[in-house]
């Protein structure tokens, strides 16, 4: 990938091309988005000229993939039909041959799911790929793909420092299924590699083995199962020839055992079944969306006698929280409550885990929020602990649960991965969201584009724009006898909560007033003003 997504001599390039054929290796792992910005099949082109003025590019094993688009430099799925049919046939052409595997890039939320494995289905009927595959997925998705597609491998990220591939169930799923494991970012990326050298077992073994700790962490991987392989991003012929080694080192058992202490991404991967508990005690895991109400839920259990586990309070990481829960355990707790989101299978597993070694038995109550519920939570978190909306620089500070960003919440929707008993729950149940009554009376919310209909009128009234023109908002607001409630913040992707239709204007104004936002009224103009009344459960008026 790098080799054309970052400044590069083409000389350099090829020469590392080379110098992989020339050692001996034969897979490359090319994509369509593999370019500076917007020239996809940069890298694919790359690739083809390099193999073609070799005299072992004819034995290469290429894999590519497609439905990933480079706007500006970004990365963005595209998981429509025609697009993935279009990437295969830029692959094939630009190759000069069809891959031996094609993949789709990454799921796109806005697509069908079902929909982007058909058309990849079709890659393979039309015989611009040999086999297909799949890359940075779900076990959900697994399930639901290879229903409706030949899908013969996957591509994950993995590495010593990242075990979320087994902390999903995705590694063991396709062990069980015999699906190829590509491990992408097998050294754990460029910010992680510094690590490696600190690692005090894998220096060890480096230096038993006349290798370095790179060379070393690439053969755990290959050593844990015949089914993996690894493809490490390199840009330098030294690098590639590191890499080249790593096939060739073995380990006995003593070492793998140092190896899987050391690094639980070497452990026996968590398998997609349910695993019976035991009689003693009882873990409770409360999932959902931030703002889903765990925290109400939660009193609930600590009422009775739950001993709490929350990242917030503990700090670290979810595994950190895990752990803690289980020396717990172990020390005599026989009831643990966990409220933090675990809102994908990778997040919730090392608690589970934890609490089936212990012998407990695991219930999941998952809060089924609707997203305007969610974030209604978060504002009035928000409001509740600093009495106003905080702007997109304080958010940015903020380090407790009252700085949550729409983007973050956005992002969490994405990867959102409901619970499954096969995960290892004993019992799973599912709560809808119900809102409890709210006090306070009833207001009027004028979008600034409907003021010429307005009259003025005794009720609390407010005028509201997403405008840097506050000073005319404040001007219709007065004439009207009413507050004027401004979103000054710029375009691009929502930083603040106070854009509409993100409710975060109107949730102050009701904190601050006393109102009932159910009891309010929202008048407006367009289909965005619509969205925000419903969010907050208010009525709509149209002036038009």
């Amino acid at each position: 990938m790098r080799l054309s997504t970052e400044p590069r001599d083409e000389a350099q390039a090829l020469g590392v091309v080379h110098a992989a054929l020339d050692a001996g290796l034969q897979l490359f792992d090319t994509a369509t988005a593999y370019c500076a910005h917007d020239a996809l099949g940069e890298n694919e082109r790359l690739l083809a000229k390099a193999l073609a003025t070799h005299p072992r590019g004819d034995r290469a094993i290429i894999v590519s993939k497609g439905g990933l688009r480079r706007p500006g430099g970004a990365w963005r799925p595209d998981g429509r039909a025609r697009s993935i049919l279009e990437d295969a046939e830029r692959t094939a052409e630009a190759l000069g041959r069809p891959p031996e595997l094609y993949l789709l890039h990454a799921p796109d939320p806005s697509v069908p799911w079902a929909t982007s494995v058909r058309a990849l289905g079709e890659v393979a009927s039309r015989g611009l790929a040999r086999r297909i595959g799949l890359s940075n997925v779900t076990v959900a998705h697994l399930d639901e793909a290879c229903a409706l597609a030949p899908i013969s491998a996957v591509q994950q990220g993995w590495s010593l420092f990242d075990d979320r591939a087994r902390l999903s169930g995705v590694l063991a799923w396709c062990f069980e299924r015999g699906l190829e494991v590509m491990a992408h970012s097998p050294l754990g990326g460029p910010k992680r590699i510094a690590k490696l050298a600190g690692s005090p077992v894998l220096s060890a073994l480096a230096a038993a083995k006349g290798e370095t700790a790179a060379v070393i962490a690439l053969a755990a991987l290959l050593d844990r199962h015949p089914l993996v392989s690894v493809i490490p991003g390199a840009r330098r012929v030294e690098t590639i020839a590191d890499a080249a080694r790593a096939e060739r080192v073995s380990f006995t058992d003593d070492e793998r055992a140092r190896l899987r202490e050391a690094f639980t991404a070497l452990a026996a991967p968590i398998a997609a079944t349910t695993s019976a508990g035991g009689g003693r005690g009882e873990v409770v895991l409360l999932m959902g969306l931030q703002g889903s109400g765990k925290s109400r839920l939660v009193d609930e259990y600590v009422a009775n006698g739950f001993a709490r586990f929350n990242r917030d309070l503990l700090g670290g990481t979810l595994k950190d929280v895990a752990h803690a829960m289980s020396r717990a355990l172990a020390q005599g707790a026989t009831h643990a409550v966990l409220d933090n989101t675990y809102t994908t299978r990778a997040a919730r597993a090392a608690a589970i885990e934890a609490a089936k070694q212990r012998g407990a038995k695991v219930r999941g109550i998952w809060l089924d929020v609707p997203l305007h519920e969610a974030q209604v939570n978060v504002i009035s978190r928000m409001l509740d602990a600093h009495g106003r909306l905080l702007g997109p620089d304080e958010l940015k500070r903020q380090r407790d649960n009252t700085g949550l960003t729409p983007l973050s919440h956005f992002k969490t929707l994405r990867e959102l991965e409901p619970p499954v008993r096969e995960e290892g729950f004993d019992v799973l149940e599912t709560r809808p969201f119900v809102r409890a009554p709210r006090s306070g009376g009833g207001g009027r919310f004028i979008a600034f584009e409907a003021v010429e209909t307005v009259t003025r009128s005794d009720e609390p009234t407010f005028v509201f724009a997403w405008t840097e023109r506050g000073s005319a908002v404040a001007e219709a607001a007065q004439r009207l006898g009413a507050q004027a409630l401004v979103c000054a913040h710029g375009g691009g992707p929502p930083a603040c909560w106070c854009r509409p239709p993100l409710p975060g204007l109107l949730l102050e104004a009701c904190h601050r007033a006393g109102l009932d936002p159910s009891k309010c009224t929202v008048i407006g103009t367009t289909e965005t003003h619509q969205v925000l009344a419903a969010a907050v459960g208010a009525r709509f008026v149209s002036a038009g």
